[in-house]
């Protein structure tokens, strides 16, 4: 538990001493002292134990009334892996908060997605991470100001209305707050040179303001390709944007981190239209809640290129997150492989790649459509029937940069579709054309915010839903890192191979040892074999 790794006051003590990164994100130091926060890796002198205090989350530190670190900017740490590997109230509504929920539907509405009372959500949060929703979202946007702040050309007011914020002036006062500068004062530090890492978008160098009538343009790293318009009051409410904006980000990960069969799989699966591989970048369309935008991201050695197009500034904490989400960057893989590399037969492939990730998704319920077009067809069959799908009913986008050309449709779209024009099989139209009505009805839903357990039930209630369908919805969708594939002829296969187990039943057996990581088993099994999915495209 989380609360159990910041309540170990000698072992994040010890973290902190050695200024070890494997634990950014997973607690915060306070240093009562300087009445400043500080991520374990901060590179300045640790500070003396006594004077030590450790809080779950960025937003806790702020509520006692500390202030982030100039130095190791803990607020842009990567995120906590408990969230991705946990199924409970918190991790559900700390999913949420990440998605933006907060920010657009209010502390109800992520209460109501949840099942729960507010004051019920409220009461948990606090218990765990010492900070109520409130005060999570408010240190969400205050991140991602100061990311904009200092890594853009934008105004202060385009920044305000980008990070969420209700009012230029709430903007103000969280950023004098949480960083005791003015956001002018935090703009006027930025060298010319910028080489401080951050955990959602960093630039080696920030563009001049630009000149009215002209579009702001950075050299490097982050640049903004068309302004968006504000109104001249900086107290006013409303900012409604002329034009996309383009934005270079990076994105930080805890390493180390294989890109080969995460990249591999998302490229070899593509759906024509929606996804390409391009200049050495994956690149899909983003269906976001205020319009839709379009994202390449490339491996580095240190971080993950990101270059978002979008429609609408306020998508962008959304989209970055769901692009984290996608790609699995706030995993622990140092936890995952230590576990994996307890099987001796497991061993020799940890040590040969570690870092594996599981591949996800940015819309859980194209996953689970694409899961059932994907049914007993090679993959080559499941692009080409989710191509034809969306060349007639996605909804068209403009890429000047490229050849993507659609949103996936959405399951509203999809349940108008007569099943006669569906060149499948009688049994699969079912399976789908049930899905995408009880998706479309709200009888089903899939999200960051689902019961795993639950939604494992709904499914397998399905026609035409068995456990591998299931459980690759569960892995790859939902998230579950201890989804599992006994059943999957490319795990028996390389299981036989590898002196494992190859029946379903002994293979489930002997992989309660991975739990709780068996997603990740399933990677390194693959792996095993010369498919496209695992391989870094040329």
């Amino acid at each position: 538990m989380l609360k159990g790794m910041y309540t170990d006051r000698e072992r994040c003590v010890r973290a902190v001493q050695s200024k070890d990164a494997r634990f950014d994100g997973w607690f915060f130091t306070a240093v009562l002292t300087t009445g400043i926060y500080c991520r374990p890796s901060c590179p300045v002198v640790a500070p003396k134990p006594e004077n030590m205090v450790f809080h779950a989350s960025a937003a806790a530190c702020q509520q006692a009334g500390f202030r982030a670190c100039k130095r190791c900017r803990p607020d842009t740490s990567p995120g906590s892996p408990e969230w991705n590997r946990r199924a409970d109230l918190v991790a559900r509504a700390m999913r949420l908060i990440a998605d933006g929920v907060v920010d657009r539907e209010g502390v109800p509405g992520l209460a109501g997605r949840l099942g729960y009372s507010t004051r019920q959500v409220e009461r948990q949060l606090l218990a765990e991470l010492g900070a109520g929703p409130l005060a999570l979202a408010r240190a969400q946007r205050a991140q991602t100001a100061r990311l904009l702040v200092e890594s853009t050309a934008l105004s202060m007011a385009d920044v305000a209305f980008a990070a969420g914020f209700a009012s230029v002036r709430a903007f103000n006062d969280t950023v004098r707050e949480v960083f005791a500068l003015s956001p002018t004062e935090l703009r006027a530090r930025v060298p010319k040179r910028y080489d401080a890492t951050t955990a959602g978008l960093r630039t080696p160098t920030l563009a001049p303001p630009p000149r009215p009538g002209t579009r702001p343009t950075g050299t490097d790293g982050i640049s903004t390709t068309t302004g968006i318009t504000s109104p001249t009051s900086p107290a006013n409410t409303t900012v409604t944007p002329a034009a996309p904006v383009t934005l270079q980000l990076r994105l930080p990960f805890r390493a180390p981190l294989n890109p080969d069969n995460l990249f591999g799989h998302l490229v070899a699966t593509a759906v024509p239209g929606v996804e390409e591989w391009r200049d050495g970048a994956y690149r899909r369309t983003l269906r976001l809640p205020y319009g839709h935008g379009i994202v390449g991201l490339a491996p580095r050695p240190d971080h993950v290129a990101c270059r978002l197009t979008l429609g609408d500034l306020r998508d962008l904490t959304v989209a970055i997150s769901r692009c984290r989400r996608m790609l699995d960057l706030d995993a622990d893989p140092v936890a995952v492989d230590d576990r994996l590399r307890t099987d001796p037969l497991l061993a020799p492939l940890v040590e040969k790649a570690p870092g594996r990730r599981v591949p996800r998704t940015v819309d859980e319920a194209e996953f689970a459509v694409r899961a059932v077009l994907g049914q007993q067809v090679s993959t080559a069959a499941a692009r080409t029937h989710a191509a034809r799908l969306v060349a007639a009913h996605g909804e068209a986008v403009d890429d000047p940069e490229g050849g993507l050309t659609h949103l996936f449709p959405t399951p509203e779209a999809l349940a108008e579709v007569d099943p006669e024009s569906l060149a499948m099989p009688r049994t699969r139209r079912t399976t789908l054309t049930t899905l995408v009505e009880q998706l479309a009805e709200g009888s089903l839903h899939l999200g960051v915010e689902s019961d795993w357990d639950q939604a494992r039930a709904r499914l397998l209630s399905l026609p035409g839903f068995g456990p591998w369908t299931v459980d690759v919805i569960a892995m790859r969708a939902l998230g579950d890192p201890d989804a599992f594939l006994p059943t999957d002829l490319g795990v028996r296969r390389a299981a036989r191979e590898l002196g494992l187990p190859s029946t379903p039943a002994a293979l489930m057996a002997r992989a309660v040892a991975w739990r709780p990581w068996r997603a990740y088993a399933v990677q390194y099994l693959w792996a095993t074999d010369t498919h496209p999915i695992n391989f870094l495209p040329a």
